[in-house]
Formats: structure tokens, C-alpha cells, sequence
């Protein structure tokens, strides 16, 4: 490392202790051009250290940012990451590259988009792994919930599924384009307000048409016993391998609420289903603004404004007070989070407007 700047380190082991630690620093460090190391990587996994899919993510940001780089092989616990200027480009990234692996490519775009959307020109992401696997948002959620709720804060990203991969191949494949970003909106917002559309889409990949029926009539029962009248969509999907989903997605007045489940070999279709609303269920009881997924990830985007944020989220998770944790370490903000794991509360945050700064960064870049 030749970085004279000094090297913030971050313990990964802190909180939930899981690759949310290692994705969100990478993010921040990247930005902000600082230095870190990070330490204990995903210590409270039951196999820690860099799989594929955070090795993936770490060797994309150094590519974004021609980075200094130490310790970025799997397995591996430590890391030391001294980023430069964030460049626009045309990127690939295949998260099997090193290893076979259908790794997340939601968590890999969830690394990237930040820094990305701070640059001067608009940039591509291809990326090629799992689309739909277990423990990470499906490609449908970033889509329909995440970017929309995002295009309100002033972060423009246009996606595209190509190919679709389940768990254990993977083989998928997507594509973004990221619009640069002039600074970020805060929100106030403590109901979702008037449901205006709920959908329910059930996909299939190389099984039976009857799968995807039985999948999306079991979802749609179960909503009209709530009073709700959704919009249904089947469809058969390009995959390597035998896979199923269910991504039930809610628009409100005020934001989009996105709940997913996967199949598997022996688990019946209408199991698949009812996973999905029951999640959707919990939320809509709640009557809060956010879900908790979305609440953990818009925290790093609200944190750079100008002004202050409020929202109310239907369950607190050690997912959303650890990012909140990891953005202190970076940025002087105010994050403050009422109520406890596991119960509905609300997130206040303080920004600290370094949007400003990364402006006229820009601006010099582009003069250059």
C-alpha cells in the first residue's frame, strides 16, 4: 500500500458479522476514495473468509477504481483496499470465474451501484452468476422494488435480465445502466399510503407449465383472503438448470414493497407461494413505510444528502443496524434507529451532504 491517506480498519465481525459488512465498505471506501482494511471477514458464517461472490465484488471495485489491493483471495479473512478516482466504464464481472460458484450477482450490483452512480458519465454493468439464489435479493426485487424506491432519491439505473440462474449453477446473466447522479432526495415517509397495484409473477425454468399455475394460484388464494385483487404473470424463463420463484411485488402511494421465495427439489409449489405472501402479510399488518431489505440498503444512500430522512420499517434486523454501524465508520452523520430487533420501528438519519463534494469532484474530472 502507497496510500498516504490513513487506512480506516473495519472489524467484520461486528453485529451480524456477514459478507453485508465487507459489500457496504467496499461501497463507501470506493466513493469516498479511503483507504481501509478489513478484518474478520464474515467471521459469523459458518464458513468465513471471501467466497466467490465477495471475491467477485472486491476485485470489481478495485477494477473501478484502480485500486491497491492485498489479501483478495478466497478464503480470505483480511483485506487491505486503497481505492482512486471511481471511473465510468463498460464492465463484465462472471462471479464463477475463479471457482464454480452461483454467487449472487444482486449482491455484486448492490457494491457497484453507489460509487457508480457518482461518476461523470453513465456506466454498464454485465454480470454473469446466480440471479435467483437463497439469502440474497432476486434479480425482480431489484427491478420493481430497489431502483424504484431508489429513482425517488435521485439514483437512475435501468436493469435487464438476460439469463436467469438458480442455485447451484448459477449461469445467469444481467444488465444495468447507471445514469450519473447530481445528489440525493431525503425522505419522510411513515406509511406506505393507498396500495394501487399488487402483482404476483410466477416463474419456471425447464419444469412443468402446471408448476408455475399451481405457484401463482396458491398466491393469488391466499391475497383475495386478505381483500386484494392481484395481478397475475407467469412465466417460463431461460436457465441452465431446473428452477422456480415467486416474487410478489406491492406499488403504493408512497413506496414499493417487493417479497420473494424460491423452489427446490421436494418442496411443493404451493409451499413456494405461500412463503412469499406470508412475508408480504407480515409487512402489510405492519403498516410501515419500508420493508426490512430495503430499509438496510437505502440507509447508505440517505446518509450522503443534505437533509434529514425519517421512515418507519416494519421490522428492525441486525442487517440494518449493522449497515448503519458500517456507514458511521465512514461518514459523520446521524443514524438513529427506534425499537427493537425484531419489532416495527423507525430510522431517523442525518446526512451529511457529501454529495456537494463528489460535484464538484466531477466537475474537475470532467475539466480534466
Amino acid at each position: 500500500m502507497t496510500s498516504t491517506e490513513k487506512i480506516r480498519r473495519i472489524d467484520g465481525s461486528y453485529g451480524e458479522g456477514g459478507g453485508q459488512i465487507l459489500r457496504s465498505s467496499l461501497a463507501l471506501a470506493s466513493l469516498l476514495k479511503q483507504p481501509i482494511e478489513i478484518f474478520n471477514i464474515r467471521k459469523g458464517r459458518s464458513k468465513p473468509g471471501l467466497a466467490p461472490q465477495h471475491l467477485t465484488a472486491v476485485s470489481a471495485s478495485r477494477r473501478i477504481t484502480s485500486a491497491e489491493l492485498e489479501g483478495a483471495q478466497l478464503e480470505s479473512q483480511s483485506l487491505k483496499f486503497a481505492p482512486n478516482d471511481v471511473a465510468a466504464g463498460d464492465y463484465y464481472f462472471d462471479v464463477a470465474e475463479l471457482r464454480r460458484s452461483a454467487g449472487s450477482t444482486s449482491l455484486v450490483f448492490q457494491t457497484l451501484l453507489l460509487p457508480l452512480s457518482f461518476t461523470s458519465k453513465a456506466s454498464t454493468l454485465i454480470l454473469k452468476g446466480g440471479t435467483h439464489v437463497p439469502f440474497s435479493p432476486p434479480f425482480d426485487y431489484l427491478q420493481e422494488a430497489f431502483l424504484p424506491t431508489l429513482r425517488k432519491l435521485g439514483i437512475h439505473c435501468d436493469a435487464e435480465i438476460r439469463k436467469w440462474g438458480y442455485y447451484p449453477v448459477g449461469g445467469g446473466e444481467v444488465f444495468f445502466e447507471i445514469e450519473p447522479a447530481s445528489g440525493i432526495r431525503p425522505i419522510e415517509i411513515e406509511e406506505p399510503g393507498r396500495l394501487k397495484e399488487i402483482s404476483v409473477l410466477s416463474a419456471v425454468s425447464n419444469l412443468p407449465d402446471h408448476i408455475a399455475q399451481r405457484q401463482a394460484k396458491s398466491a393469488s388464494d391466499f391475497l383475495k383472503k386478505m381483500g386484494l385483487n392481484p395481478t397475475l404473470k407467469i412465466k417460463k424463463t431461460l436457465s441452465a438448470r431446473q428452477g422456480t420463484s415467486v416474487f410478489v411485488l406491492a406499488e403504493f402511494e408512497n413506496v414499493f414493497a417487493g417479497f420473494s421465495s424460491l423452489g427446490q427439489r421436494g418442496k411443493p409449489a404451493e409451499k413456494v407461494a405461500l412463503e412469499a405472501c406470508e412475508l408480504f402479510k407480515e409487512y402489510w399488518d405492519s403498516r410501515c413505510a419500508f420493508e426490512p431489505h430495503l430499509a438496510d440498503q437505502i440507509i447508505l444512500y440517505l446518509a450522503l444528502g443534505k437533509e434529514a430522512s425519517r421512515f418507519t420499517v416494519s421490522k428492525i434486523t441486525q442487517h440494518l443496524l449493522t449497515n448503519a454501524w458500517v456507514v458511521r465508520q465512514f461518514l459523520p452523520v446521524e443514524i438513529e434507529v427506534k425499537g427493537r430487533v425484531g419489532e416495527k420501528g423507525e430510522v431517523r438519519i442525518r446526512g451529511c451532504n457529501i454529495t456537494r463534494r463528489l460535484q464538484e469532484s466531477n466537475s474537475q474530472n470532467r475539466g480534466g
